[in-house]
């Protein structure tokens, strides 16, 4: 099996030592193969995003495209995927995109919700670049594997029921992509969103255009997982965060409950390395659970 990694969004400088780690892990995975489809460092001219967008969309369109890549695994999240989401579309085969998995978090969320409009494999999980943001990435990266192979079950969010269907975002990007050619159909499904480095006053803005949103009030319920709040320094003090009103948990049970939306509770999922994947669509487990 060919995993290609493509960077699509922020810069990926640490390739070679992403891969170096990687290396180790991955053997522990009979057959596969990593193949990163990358800007390499004096080829990038970019200085915020990991390619120019022309070189960004052609490394993806690369990978995507190749019959001996069975699936995409986005290196790391940042910004910049929405930038090259609708030329990625217009040129990509719906047909070939939906014979591979495709894997991320984050910033490829546009990536992820237009794709999984159009009828293909995807899931929120851990991608490449957690091994080095976290100290227990590789553990991490493992429960990506493990859905990308389609090895186990271990490391799927634990909430998940089987007949039931899911979608995952980062609140951020879920709120910029509504009403955008990338908004996938998610009536029915049980909606967990997570944040990071956010303001809160941010947070209950985004979740006012969610919640508030026609489409997304025909969901099934929502899930709040990790809400890492923004910090600011108060002189020479540690980091605060600015004072508000409500909490995370709070500001969605309070826009849930005044839009009709069902909240139902946490979702293990976040910026962090205890990120949990989840599968887009409805869930049937491979293993008992």
């Amino acid at each position: 099996m060919r995993i290609a990694v493509v960077a699509a969004s922020s810069r990926f400088d640490d390739r070679a030592l992403v891969a170096e780690r990687l290396a180790p892990i991955v053997a522990d995975y009979p057959g596969v193969e990593l193949d990163f489809r990358v800007v390499e460092g004096d080829d990038n001219e970019s200085v915020h995003f990991a390619g120019t967008d022309e070189a960004r969309l052609a490394k993806l369109l690369d990978a995507a495209t190749d019959d001996d890549v069975d699936a995409i695994w986005f290196a790391r999240g940042g910004y910049g995927s929405n930038r090259i989401a609708q030329q990625l579309f217009e040129a990509l085969d719906p047909e070939i995109a939906r014979g591979k998995r495709w894997l991320g978090y984050s910033d490829v969320g546009f990536l992820l919700a237009g794709l999984y409009a159009r009828g293909c494999t995807v899931a929120h999980g851990p991608m490449p670049k957690d091994l080095l943001n976290y100290r227990h990435g590789a553990d991490a990266v493992r429960r990506s594997l493990n859905w990308l192979t389609g090895s186990s079950d271990e490391g799927l969010e634990p909430h998940l029921v089987p007949g039931q269907r899911y979608a995952a975002f980062n609140i951020s990007v879920f709120a910029a992509l509504l009403g955008t050619p990338l908004e996938p159909d998610l009536a029915g499904h049980v909606l967990m969103l997570e944040e990071l480095d956010e303001h809160l006053y941010a947070t209950d803005r985004d979740l006012y255009r969610i919640a508030n949103n026609a489409a997304v009030q025909r969901i099934a319920g929502l899930r709040l997982g990790r809400v890492d709040v923004k910090r600011e320094r108060d002189g020479d003090n540690e980091p605060r965060a600015l004072p508000f009103d409500e909490t995370a948990e709070e500001i969605a049970k309070r826009w849930c409950r005044d839009t009709g939306i069902a909240f139902q509770g946490d979702a293990d999922i976040g910026h962090d390395s205890a990120n949990k994947v989840v599968p887009f669509g409805r869930f049937a487990p491979r293993t008992p659970l």
